[in-house]
């Protein structure tokens, strides 16, 4: 046996000093403890091979065993602990590449019979990464539909915990959940609501550190915060990946609602607001108020135009913004426009223009 770990010690020395990574070497070792099983299971017991490696397979037999169980171990471990951390997916049991199941057909049926959408759009849908910025008042709506719509991967970041307060608009959350935090609350609704999706909840702040990579694993960006210095980072850096991105805001009675896509001839969000409201313009929910149902509308209208730009149905916001004033039951549409000395998307933007088929209302 000595013989074995003797080779095993050349195998990683020699792996180590060529900068083989770490799995690689294993993967050797692992093949050659392949071939000295086999040789115990085929040669005679007299042959020189299986004399000078231990004579019989039991002890092999009984070492893989228990560095498999370790390894089996270790594996439960990290998921159970990324599980903690907010940074698993939680994975639906159909998966996400394979086909439809008798399930899901049934379930999309309505979307599917859609001359618009269709069965390739349901498709679209299945295989679109989605990041959703905020499980709160926005969130809570926008993440429900996206999920029930059969969206396969759906992101969710919030670093704050669900508190009673919240409960007159963010119904997502319930009551018996007060103190947990907002994206683990989200999750065990989606999950429960419809099990095809994959879930991947972030329970931390978004910063500039993390923002990039994250925006990079995902097609589409829904942002639903309710803070200036979050919403230029999030403008910002969706801009600089060429990233759609689907803004809602809210306040007292009025909601607005717009799609900002430079990459693709679009304004981004600083085009429209070059600089943040001063302190006490834009005073947040908690100090002006919210009627409770208006982060419902608006936050089903962002869905809504996922699901279009997703699918290609329809004619998206790029180039308008929808405002809803709810106290009056009343919507608008202005038209915006990416200014050309724009500091964030002016070298990111295409030459193209957004469409100019239908007039603002």
């Amino acid at each position: 046996m000595a013989l074995v770990f003797v080779m095993a010690a050349v195998l990683w020395g020699i792996g180590a000093m060529l900068g083989t990574p770490r799995r690689m070497r294993w993967t050797m070792i692992a093949i050659l403890w392949v071939g000295v099983v086999v040789i115990h299971l085929t040669l005679p017991a007299s042959a020189q091979l299986r004399l000078a490696t231990g004579e019989t397979a039991a002890p092999w037999l009984l070492l893989g065993g228990f560095l498999a169980l370790i390894l089996v171990y270790r594996a439960m471990l990290a998921r159970l602990r990324n599980r903690v951390d907010g940074t698993q997916p939680d994975s639906g049991p159909a998966g996400q590449a394979g086909p439809f199941s008798a399930t899901e057909l049934d379930r999309y049926a309505r979307h599917i019979v859609l001359r618009e959408v269709g069965g390739a759009g349901q498709r679209k849908l299945k295989d679109a990464k989605v990041l959703v910025i905020g499980a709160g008042g926005l969130g809570a709506p926008a993440l429900l539909y996206l999920a029930a719509a059969g969206v396969g991967t759906i992101g969710l970041i919030d670093d704050d915990k669900v508190e009673n307060a919240n409960l007159q608009r963010q119904v997502i959350h319930s009551d018996d959940r007060i103190g947990m935090p907002k994206v683990f609350s989200a999750q065990a609704v989606l999950r429960a609501q419809n099990p095809f999706v994959t879930l991947r909840p972030y329970h931390r702040r978004l910063n500039a550190d993390v923002a990039g990579d994250l925006f990079a694993e995902y097609d589409l960006i829904l942002d639903g915060t309710d803070n200036s210095e979050t919403r230029y980072l999030v403008n910002a850096t969706a801009a600089a990946l060429g990233k759609p991105l689907i803004s809602g805001a809210l306040s007292q009675w009025e909601g607005q609602i717009a799609l900002f896509d430079p990459a693709r001839g679009g304004p981004c969000y600083q085009c429209v607001f070059p600089q943040a409201a001063a302190p006490g313009l834009a005073p947040s929910c908690a100090e002006a108020g919210v009627i409770g149902p208006l982060p419902g509308v608006i936050g089903s209208m962002m869905a809504l135009e996922a699901i279009k730009l997703i699918t290609g149905a329809g004619q998206d916001l790029r180039g308008r913004m929808l405002i809803h004033d709810a106290l009056h039951a009343e919507h608008r549409t202005i038209r915006t426009h990416a200014r050309p000395d724009c500091p964030v998307c002016a070298a990111h933007r295409s030459t193209g223009e957004p469409a100019d088929d239908q007039p603002a209302a």
